[in-house]
């Protein structure tokens, strides 16, 4: 019985490599709970599914589309336009000079010694010790 459905889904779907891809996707799709469009007749689903694009009862482009969209791991989405930034003209402790040069205040060795000795560490919680 199937050979004859083959047959007839072939003025449907060209290719018969496409057509076997349809109807195992849609084959698929019947075993996951998705309603009979047409008589099981105690046939099996993949037969199901060759009758049902043999109806004309599935179009074989609604197929593909979905097809597509259960194989798709990334789907892009179209985000608006980043918007341009401009330069900030000068950066935080930064000086220029007379020539256009742009120099940064230097620290000293020390400076930043007292600078971490002044630093407080962090409240100790009680979670710590558990």
């Amino acid at each position: 019985m199937a050979r004859v459905t083959v047959e007839d889904c072939i003025d449907k779907v060209e290719n018969r490599f496409d057509l076997v891809l349809l109807a195992s996707h849609r084959a698929r799709l019947i075993s996951a709970g998705q309603q009979i469009t047409v008589d099981r007749d105690n046939d099996k689903n993949p037969v199901v599914a060759l009758r049902e694009i043999a109806d004309t009862r599935m179009e074989p482009d609604d197929l593909r589309e979905d097809l597509i969209h259960s194989l798709q791991k990334h789907v892009e989405v179209d985000e608006p336009e980043t918007e341009v930034v401009p330069a900030l003209t000068l950066a935080a402790g930064a000086i220029e000079n007379a020539s256009g040069e742009i120099q940064f205040d230097r620290m000293t060795e020390e400076d930043l010694l007292r600078g971490l000795e002044g630093l407080v560490p962090p409240a100790e919680t009680d979670d710590e010790g558990e």
